[in-house]
């Protein structure tokens, strides 16, 4: 789980980069934390990479558990993006957000 490398690219405001659902990823990270059934979950705005829906930049919640891989870019994030607002309903519970 990468609930930590999450976290900290949302507080050194970097881009978090990913293997996700089979496709590099680029994200910034506005929210972390879990669902009302306890999975570990991101809100993020992807500014680049593949994704399955097509859609590859726009916002995102990411299942931690699928990620493979995650590192912290040395590039800047823009966070937070247009649209974001704290105490995100998906997350029953935020560990860390913008």
């Amino acid at each position: 789980m990468w609930m930590d490398t999450a976290c900290r690219a949302l507080r050194e405001h970097k881009v978090l980069e990913l293997r996700y659902d089979g496709y590099s990823r680029c994200v910034e990270v506005h929210a972390v934390g879990y669902t009302k059934t306890g999975e570990p979950m991101m809100r993020a705005w992807q500014v680049r990479g593949g994704s399955a829906s097509g859609e590859k930049v726009g916002w995102k919640l990411m299942r931690l558990s699928e990620a493979l891989g995650a590192v912290i870019s040395d590039e800047a994030s823009a966070a937070p993006r247009k649209g974001y607002k704290r105490g995100d309903p998906a997350l029953e519970r935020i560990v860390c957000e913008l």
